[in-house]
């Protein structure tokens, strides 16, 4: 990989990271999500999951954006990369208590679809700008 395509694909990841950060630090302080440690309920649950898709989607279209050649392959291994630090976290996590199951889960399953939809859409939004030249 190129230093353009690394870029491209570490540029996805901190924007996820920073940005899931941010919202889970806001609804943490603003008392939606649980203080202290205690474990999310299932509405907490398929908040955190609500947004991480947004931004997982929005991480790819940027990893698209900024690769140099190649947008989907660029955002399927931003997609495999997550996907693989999600199922770490699942193993990692299974019996510590911090919520349903369920959501670990589902942020490994998600990895891809997310990654190959912000992928489509900046190859639909770039086909939409090369039609209007």
């Amino acid at each position: 990989m190129s230093p353009r395509s690394i870029w491209a694909v570490v540029a996805g990841i901190l924007f996820a990271v920073i940005a899931t950060t941010l919202i889970d630090l806001a609804l943490h302080a603003a008392g939606v999500f649980p203080a202290g440690g205690l474990p999310l309920d299932d509405a907490g649950a398929l908040l955190a999951t609500s947004y991480r898709i947004v931004i997982g989607v929005a991480g790819a279209w940027l990893t698209a954006r900024l690769a140099p050649r190649n947008p989907m392959k660029h955002a399927l291994v931003l997609g495999a990369l997550g996907g693989t630090v999600a199922l770490i976290g699942v193993i990692a996590t299974w019996n510590k208590n911090l919520g349903p199951h369920w959501y670990p889960i589902m942020l490994v399953v998600l990895a891809l679809p997310q990654s190959w939809l912000g992928a489509r859409l900046f190859e639909l939004h770039g086909a939409r700008r090369v039609q209007q030249a």
